[in-house]
């Protein structure tokens, strides 16, 4: 049996944010929903460590158990919040940070692996910049220590290896290190980092498991969370890369998390993708899009400037084009929305055509209702379409009309003004 703590109970001051540090979105989703991710893959039973308050992000953890450090007395303290969660547990524990999102599953597995030949195994990196990291203290292959950079001599400064937090030991060993911390340091906190120095005093073997930057930065301002999103959208790009799709100009398209992306599939520049977004074989993104909690079918085209909003589901080979929003609708197979038009609420017919500067009406402010346009109906450019209404199969609106009752199938409506001519008004009107 394998657990995890992770420790989010910082109130992020540098984010200079109502919300706690660890709610921030990465890829669209908060970034403890991705330390989560990994960590669900990996471990068997999580326990999440929050600052008091902070009831949004004991949702955002559910179902694993949140416990509440009281009061913020350092990295160790709050690693031992959890030791009630865990009582009895007698497996493997690893201690992560919510503010390190970007830890991958193969990581994690790594950290665990080595465990089979060291009591304590930690995480370390080599950045590129060593900052004000903890500096992991090496003598061979054992780990003797870390020193908090605030706590570091000049030469303990100038070490390459630096630790990034993370520590896995049997459940047992972690938690009597941790009742034995002490807080003379000049933080006058329990420093996490410190249960190494134990186990080596024990004469247990210590071991550092080295990964990339990339993976292992923490997160503390908005300038960090920019780096960071910068990392995940690169893995993002290239995994949809790798799985068949073509970014044509790969950093300038934004995904989220779960953004799926078949195989053929063409996204120009400048595309958005929100979450909740499938687009099926062969689809075609155009430039400055935005696609939102909505399904685009195979073969269909999207744009440019077309905007899909939640709800949406585009059939095979439709076309949506520029300047064009849909809204919880459904565009049939083969159907064409093209130019500068507002479809909301609304069921379109496979092979039915929307013409140029069409809406439907869809909220009469107070309710929201629905627009049916049947099977190869053809809509006339600069319809409005005033719901709840129904065009049937094959019908056509004749241009500019304003449609407020249902269209039989195959019938013509025509809902406008008469064209009336006044020779010679012009000249008159000048003259005056």
């Amino acid at each position: 049996m394998r657990a995890a703590i992770i420790l989010a109970a910082g109130q992020g001051t540098r984010m200079k944010s109502g919300q706690p540090k660890v709610m921030h979105a990465l890829a669209g989703r908060p970034m403890i929903r991705h330390l989560l991710a990994a960590a669900e893959a990996v471990f068997d039973r999580i326990v999440v460590v929050v600052g008091p308050g902070m009831a949004a992000l004991e949702r955002a953890v559910a179902p694993h158990a949140a416990v509440v450090q009281a009061e913020r007395l350092g990295t160790g303290h709050a690693a031992r919040q959890a030791e009630a969660a865990l009582a009895g547990f007698a497996g493997d524990v690893a201690v992560l940070y919510g503010d390190n999102p970007l830890v991958t599953e193969a990581t994690l597995r790594r950290l665990l692996a080595a465990r089979a030949e060291a009591e304590l195994v930690l995480l370390a990196m080599r950045p590129a910049e060593p900052g004000r990291y903890g500096r992991v203290v090496t003598e061979g292959p054992q780990v003797r220590r870390i020193v908090e950079h605030a706590d570091a001599t000049e030469a303990e400064r100038a070490i390459g290896l630096c630790n990034a937090g993370v520590v896995c030991a049997e459940a047992r060993h972690l938690f009597r290190w941790l009742g034995a911390l002490g807080n003379a340091n000049r933080q006058n906190e329990y420093y996490l980092t410190d249960v190494v120095a134990q186990a080596d005093a024990e004469g247990l073997r210590v071991r550092a498991v080295e990964a990339p930057e990339a993976e292992l930065r923490g997160i503390n301002s908005r300038a960090e969370l920019a780096v960071a999103e910068a990392e995940i959208q690169a893995r993002l790009r290239r995994a949809a890369m790798e799985g068949g799709a073509t970014l044509v100009m790969p950093d300038s398209v934004h995904l989220s998390w779960d953004t799926r992306l078949g195989r053929d599939v063409l996204v120009e520049p400048h595309v958005v993708f929100a979450p909740g977004v499938m687009v099926e074989d062969g689809a075609t993104i155009r430039a400055f899009s935005h696609l939102e909690a909505c399904a685009v079918g195979p073969g269909a085209v999207i744009g440019p400037y077309a905007r899909l909003r939640p709800g949406t589901q585009v059939g095979a080979a439709a076309h949506v084009g520029n300047f064009v929003e849909l809204k919880a609708t459904t565009l049939g197979a083969g159907a064409k929305a093209n130019h500068l038009s507002y479809i909301g609420d609304a069921m379109v017919g496979a092979g039915a055509n929307i013409g140029a500067g069409t809406i439907t009406c869809n909220y009469d402010g107070v309710a929201k209702h629905r627009t049916e346009i049947g099977e190869g109906a053809f809509i006339g450019s600069d319809t409005a379409l005033v719901a709840p209404v129904r065009v049937g199969a094959r019908a056509v609106t004749a241009a500019g009309s304003v449609i407020t009752e249902d269209v039989p199938a195959e019938a013509l409506a025509i809902a406008r003004g008469r064209q009336v001519i006044k020779p010679g008004r012009p000249a008159k009107k000048k003259d005056s």
